[in-house]
């Protein structure tokens, strides 16, 4: 009977080998009287137990990481205009700080972000308030959006794996721009139904009065969602940083010390000309 209910030359689908594995691990940590919490060193000793490898181990802790920044980012505001903390994550081939360099290269050369902040495993950036900056931003020079300047924060971390191989997270921080589209909605809303307070107070009839609060609702729920056009640039933003690390893509010229953008007289000269491009197209 047993040999009848699991054939011996059964395949198995990949939503059973993942239901197979998550019941085995759940029988695994009962078996070793295991708590509600474990150390992150706890873990990683458990999958060895079980023989699954180091860096899958690291790397999914990571990832769990990144999804708890954004994970409480719920609630009604959410639904409407979209989340405030974006994340993206990839493993890349490479050093981690020859990946840290040129990352950081990148988001201050090509993203126009200026760095905020330096932890042990990573860096922020903010957008840069120059003049040249913003310029560039307005003229969409070569092409980009520079969706990430947009931003309040962008937090970079890169944490190695094993040899030749490293976690790479991006987090963005939309706060700003979901309180602009939220605060910019409900002041539409608002004028439109005092509009029809204003109507109401003079006599007009209801049907007309009405109106401006109807388009008052109307136009502010618009404005509150136009935020998640937003959210879906960043994050394509996000994901094309990452594409460029995994595929080695991005590098950082041989002449620029730590992935720094050069000099600031030569880094000011070569944006003009580039602005001097795009305006005589």
């Amino acid at each position: 009977m047993a040999q009848d209910l699991v054939p011996p030359d059964k395949r198995i689908s990949r939503e059973a080998l993942e239901r197979i594995i998550h019941r085995a691990a759940e029988l695994h940590t009962k078996a070793h009287d295991i708590g509600d919490q474990l150390t992150p060193d706890e873990v990683l000793e458990l999958g060895k137990e079980v023989g699954i490898p180091t860096r899958h181990l690291q790397q999914a802790l990571l990832e769990e990481r990144a999804r708890g920044v954004t994970a409480g980012d719920q609630g009604m505001l959410v639904k409407l205009a979209g989340p405030k903390r974006l994340s993206a994550a990839r493993t890349v081939p490479g050093q981690a700080a020859e990946v840290e360099t040129t990352l950081s290269h990148w988001m201050t050369a090509e993203e126009l972000l200026t760095i905020k902040r330096r932890y042990p495993q990573g860096r922020s950036w903010e957008a840069r308030k120059d003049v040249l900056a913003a310029l560039k931003r307005s003229l969409g020079v070569g092409g980009r959006r520079y969706a990430l300047a947009r931003a309040k924060e962008i937090l970079g971390r890169v944490e190695q794996l094993e040899d030749q191989w490293c976690h790479v997270t991006l987090i963005a921080d939309l706060s700003n721009t979901r309180t602009e589209r939220v605060a910019g909605g409900a002041a539409f809303l608002t004028s439109g139904a005092a509009l029809t307070a204003i109507a109401v107070v003079l006599g007009v009839a209801a049907a007309v009065a009405v109106l401006p609060a109807v388009a008052g609702v109307a136009g502010g729920l618009a404005i509150a969602r136009s935020h998640r056009s937003q959210v879906e640039r960043v994050q394509v933003a996000m994901e094309q940083v990452l594409d460029g690390l995994e595929r080695e893509e991005i590098t950082v010229p041989t002449d620029l010390p730590d992935g720094q953008t050069g000099g600031l007289v030569k880094r000011l000269t070569a944006e003009i000309r580039e602005i001097g491009k795009n305006l005589s197209k």
